[in-house]
């Protein structure tokens, strides 16, 4: 099963269950898989492949983070615990992020390929990183080894 039909079948399971918050959240990114296939130049009723479910569900997690450290520095908790509720929804569908113990030799393996060994060329290495993981590691954790590894 395409991850865009189970988290259809989970929507319909929440409107079951009548779980508001899980049926805002789910609604919103199927509307955005709509988006998402008509830029494409593709049917609205087709289906997404995981990789572009993947995709959308990265943009709408990174999103989310965003607002809530938004509405975190303006004071306004109340939509920011919203906000980190419709995270934790969204994160359910995503895989597990490496964490940085396992990005490091990837990145030692790309610097060493590439010849980097000064800090001007460290958005190159991060890009090149970032290609290889493609959706297996956060971006902030990515940086965060490039700038050990150059330092």
């Amino acid at each position: 099963m395409l991850l865009h039909e189970k988290i259809k079948e989970d929507m319909k399971d929440a409107m079951r269950a009548k779980d508001e918050l899980k049926l805002m959240t789910l609604r919103s990114l199927l509307c955005a898989f709509t988006n998402e296939l008509v830029t494409q130049k593709k049917k609205p009723t087709e289906l997404l492949d995981d990789e572009a479910v993947l995709t959308v569900i990265n943009r709408a997690s990174k999103q989310r983070k965003d607002s809530i450290e938004q509405f975190e520095k303006g004071g306004r908790q109340e939509l920011a615990e919203a906000e980190k509720a419709e995270l934790a929804i969204v994160s359910e569908y995503l895989p597990q992020m490496m964490s940085q113990d396992e990005i490091r030799p990837v990145a030692l393996a790309k610097k060493a390929e590439m010849g980097i060994d000064d800090k001007t060329k460290a958005g190159q290495l991060m890009g090149a990183i970032m290609k290889e993981l493609k959706g297996k590691a956060d971006g902030g954790d990515v940086k965060i080894v490039v700038e050990e590894l150059l330092a």
